[in-house]
């Protein structure tokens, strides 16, 4: 080509200086989170920023979320009982916020540590919070490898206190919520830099059948908190989940994220504050597929086949308008992973009904009233729909299985194409439940049949029922479950009465409409047909 008469040489860059060239910071770490963040954290931002190439882009970067202070809003805030502690994981695992974590420690190197400590008191109070385990002490003392003490700690600046971790620990009864007060939120920011002055969980105490054990690992901790998600948020420990899944096996540096915009897009991307520290984008309500599918292309002509891509959106967008993206992308084949967010409502506008909605469901759009009972239509079931699709890895979980949702994220990880997992995440508001209800609503979820587990992997065989598993929901060859204790079956109707979405289907005597019986009817059907899907029935 010429130009003014001049001979130019087309530009030609290698795959080596194009990699150079993605690798390069758009944005100034340290100016970022001086400037942008510490004007926003001292309120000095409400007088306007200069719209510089660090601010007018709107260019976040990774892990700012770890400077927003959310100690204020809570009156209430976990105390570890570790006497108490059998070392589960499953309020870490569970924790929307990254606000509380544990750590395995040598005993030799946390003398070390504490002995650095030079106020005796605060050397003993801070050695009270590390259990002796069965877990990681007694049992690996027996092997002869050498037993490790389990810490549990609190972030106070990332806590809101909805008391998720509470519920999860159960009766095991090794956390309590107590009330703040001046001195001991004093206290949690001492014991947290404790924490963060240990050295990382050595590989031995990693368990990697316990798959909970996975956000032991640094490399598994890649949503730093720190979010305006409400509070107990369901869809924020799916993310916390997913990505530990997948940052245990692959690395930060191999993980890249499409986010339909949503509730998650919201709360993940507030100005100035980022939960990731890895990259993504935030692309349309529509087109999250169609986005990923560009990147994925670039990907591979890059060589960079073992990334993992991850898309995110919630029903609304993979269900309603982005469905056609979704489905192109099954077709297509790519090497792209989906994780679907199901709140069964459009959290994010305002509570609108969605196609994911149950029968009879309270929602706007679909409001329950004199003449109309709510949801008229069936529940749309993407989970289903997606395993008709030729070769496509499908899972339905949530976060209450968490050993079912973790080898749900590592097998669609490891699936050569296409893979969705679509999890039931409680949004609090919307579906009329507690803050600290998350898990345990999830987990009725499965129980009831309304929102069953359930995997199908196209590796495992020629038929349908070879390659669809239902492990992981109680009495799989029933109708119901029954629940031991009482004798009573659990099914929708059972589900319906702790939720207040569905409230107004009760009479004064809490005899259910006949629109919820119509609902669990819907269920059961739904339900048959995935026994019969897995040759169970």
């Amino acid at each position: 080509m010429t130009e003014g008469g001049t001979k130019v040489e087309p530009l030609e860059l290698t795959v080596d200086q194009i990699k150079e060239d993605i690798r390069l910071n758009v944005v100034d770490f340290e100016d970022f989170n001086s400037r942008v963040v510490g004007a926003y954290n001292d309120g000095s931002a409400e007088k306007g920023l200069v719209a510089d190439d660090q601010v007018a882009r709107s260019v976040i970067p990774g892990g700012t979320g770890a400077l927003h202070e959310f100690s204020y809003i809570a009156p209430d805030i976990p105390a570890f009982i570790a006497e108490n502690c059998v070392g589960c994981m499953e309020c870490v695992t569970e924790c929307p916020d990254t606000a509380i974590l544990g750590k395995v420690i040598e005993p030799g190197v946390l003398e070390q540590n504490l002995n650095q400590i030079s106020d005796p008191t605060e050397r003993e109070t801070m050695a009270a919070q590390w259990a002796t385990t069965n877990k990681y002490f007694n049992v690996l003392e027996k092997k002869g490898v050498g037993g490790g003490k389990f810490g549990i700690f609190i972030d106070p600046s990332k806590c809101k206190g909805c008391a998720e971790c509470v519920d999860a620990c159960g009766d095991h009864d090794a956390l309590k919520m107590i009330r703040k007060d001046d001195q001991n939120l004093d206290w949690y920011k001492r014991a947290w830099t404790h924490y963060t002055s240990v050295p990382e969980t050595p590989g031995k105490y990693i368990n990697e059948k316990a798959l909970a054990d996975m956000m032991l690992a640094e490399r598994a901790l890649l949503y730093v908190g720190g979010a305006g998600s409400c509070m107990g948020c369901g869809e924020a420990t799916a993310l916390r989940m997913m990505l530990a899944a997948t940052g245990f096996v692959y690395g930060k540096e191999n993980i890249g994220m499409v986010a339909a915009t949503g509730c998650n897009t919201v709360y993940t991307s507030t100005y100035p504050y980022n939960p990731y520290i890895i990259p993504w984008t935030n692309s349309l309500f529509e087109n999250a597929p169609a986005d990923a599918m560009g990147v994925r292309a670039r990907w591979d002509q890059l060589g960079w086949k073992n990334k993992r891509l991850w898309i995110v959106g919630g029903d609304g967008a993979m269900l309603d308008i982005g469905f056609q993206s979704l489905s192109r992308m099954f077709a297509s084949g790519m090497d792209i992973k989906v994780l679907v967010l199901d709140t069964q409502v459009y959290s994010n506008t305002g509570g609108q009904t969605s196609t994911g909605s149950f029968k009879g469901q309270d929602a706007k759009m679909s409001f329950h009233g004199k003449v109309i009972d709510g949801k008229k239509e069936n529940r749309k079931e993407i989970a289903n729909i997606a395993l008709m699709h030729k070769d496509v890895y499908v899972a339905q979980t949530t976060c209450a299985h968490i050993n079912h949702f973790y080898k749900a994220i590592m097998e669609a990880n490891e699936y050569p194409g296409p893979a969705i997992v679509n999890v039931f995440t409680t949004c609090q508001p919307e579906h009329g439940v507690a803050d600290n209800m998350a898990e345990h609503q999830a987990k009725l979820a499965a129980d009831s049949r309304s929102f069953p587990l359930f995997i199908y992997d196209p590796r495992k065989g020629k038929r349908i029922k070879e390659r669809m598993s239902l492990a992981g929901n109680p009495n799989m060859k029933e109708d119901w479950y029954v629940n031991p204790k009482t004798g009573e079956p659990v099914d929708f109707v059972s589900f319906a009465r702790t939720e207040g979405r569905f409230a107004k289907h009760f009479d004064k005597q809490g005899n259910p409409s006949a629109t919820l019986l119509a609902a669990k009817q819907d269920r059961l059907e739904n339900w048959n047909l995935l026994q019969e899907l897995a040759g169970i029935k």
